[in-house]
């Protein structure tokens, strides 16, 4: 099974966010024990970094993202996945984008904690709480 992970959902976990995190650090596991294949965007990294940044510090955000990177695959950004995701019938560009990668790389689904912001992305999206359980 392959997975695109919302940028929400990585922050849930290196911010240590409750209720969130706990979900998010399963979700991890999954990819980290090679259960399943799970991917963020490239362009996740940044907004990962900047975010996490604030609450744990420049060196600890930095291990974490590399830690991140032996964790789950990075799926690139490109000028086609740009101009595509504007065809998409979605209000947030961002998401969009993220919907967009998430087809590219064939991935079974996008797990997200935003829902209703994926409605009509062309690869589904579940909460971490319902994809996990799948595996139960």
């Amino acid at each position: 099974m392959k997975i695109l992970i919302d940028t929400n959902v990585v922050i849930d976990y290196l911010a240590d966010r409750t209720p969130f995190a706990d979900h998010a650090e399963q979700v991890l596991a999954l990819c980290e024990s090679g259960e399943i294949d799970g991917f963020i965007t490239s362009n996740a990294v940044t907004d990962i970094y900047y975010v996490v940044r604030k609450v744990a510090g420049r060196e600890k955000t930095l291990e974490a993202v590399r830690t991140l990177c032996s964790i789950v695959d990075i799926a690139d950004v490109g000028k086609a996945d740009v101009l595509n995701a504007m065809d998409l019938d979605m209000a947030d560009y961002e998401d969009a984008l993220a919907a967009q990668c998430a087809k590219r790389i064939k991935a079974d689904c996008i797990v997200t904690r935003d829902l209703s912001d994926y409605a009509d992305s062309p690869v589904p999206a579940k909460d971490p709480a319902a994809f996990l359980e799948q595996f139960k």
